[in-house]
């Protein structure tokens, strides 16, 4: 049986599976304490590696979504947490900084969509009710 290199379990096969959910939960894990210390666009590369380990990892898109956000990266934030509500249509969160990140963007009216989303599934939420109240109205006439 051939090794791999660098391989010292002597005629144990590769095990990929066990290897890259571990990989990816270290990178999901190294991602968060990037963002605890306020490390946001380094946390992106380092989550952005652990989502192409896991796609489709709810956890890990919001995170990363997250990251994007607070890097300034509006308009990655808002198609990562897109991403997310495909996994998920009722991720309350997700709806959340979807709408805050269409803001950011310019696009109040889909914004506050998402925000009005946010408020429905989860009304006792005040972050998400504050949100939605800062929009500037829909009608402000003269």
């Amino acid at each position: 049986m051939t090794q791999a290199p660098g391989d010292d379990r002597h005629g144990a096969g590769p095990e990929p599976a066990a290897g890259d959910h571990e990989d990816a939960y270290s990178l999901f894990q190294r991602g968060h304490e990037l963002m605890r210390g306020r490390h946001h666009a380094q946390a992106t590369i380092v989550l952005e590696r652990a989502a192409r380990l896991e796609p489709g990892k709810g956890s890990i898109l919001e995170a990363l979504g997250r990251a994007y956000y607070n890097s300034g990266q509006h308009g990655r934030s808002a198609e990562t947490f897109g991403a997310l509500l495909e996994i998920d249509p009722s991720a309350h969160y997700a709806h959340y900084a979807l709408g805050q990140s269409l803001k950011q963007l310019g696009d109040v009216s889909r914004a506050r969509t998402h925000l009005r989303l946010a408020v429905a599934l989860s009304p006792t939420t005040r972050l998400y009710r504050n949100a939605l109240d800062r929009l500037a109205p829909r009608d402000s006439g003269p």
